[in-house]
């Protein structure tokens, strides 16, 4: 049996961190609003818990972002396969990643996709050339070091 599994990446604002994943990745930025408007209907959760993303309800410290191509929960709008879900946390990042993102190019576009996420926000910090090949390193808005292969 296989196991559904997301990457969970802390964030000081977790919907400002999913619009530039979900640009850069071509992903979608998941809606939870038909569920967060149901619980808030019910009395299930305060209205302090949420804030208006894209025009709709969005769970204040959590957004996620999914390949538009796998399947998702219609109700909650929780994708069931690649999937990356930003949880606010109070502290600012401080040290290097001990997990991160390869962001895999076309084949000779690692240059230009590396110029069109910084267009989107991200910092670039440095190349590495190396006998097994060459990549980007950058930063995503929050500091977050990732790979462009």
């Amino acid at each position: 049996m296989t196991l559904h599994w997301k990457l969970v990446i802390d964030a000081g604002d977790p919907h400002a961190q999913a619009d530039f994943w979900a640009e850069a990745l071509g992903y979608a930025v998941e809606d939870n609003s038909p569920l967060i408007v149901e619980l808030l209907g019910a009395g299930a959760v305060p209205e302090a818990l949420t804030v208006e993303s894209h025009g709709r309800r969005a769970w204040r410290d959590l957004a996620a972002v999914r390949h538009p191509d796998d399947p998702y929960d219609e109700k909650s709008g929780a994708g069931h396969g690649r999937r990356l879900l930003f949880q606010r946390v109070p502290e600012v990042k401080t040290v290097k990643n001990r997990l991160h993102l390869d962001v895999h190019a076309t084949p000779g576009q690692r240059d230009a996709e590396a110029e069109r996420l910084v267009r989107l926000g991200a910092s670039a910090l440095r190349t590495v050339e190396e006998p097994g090949g060459t990549w980007h390193v950058l930063l995503d808005p929050e500091g977050n070091e990732f790979c462009v292969q």
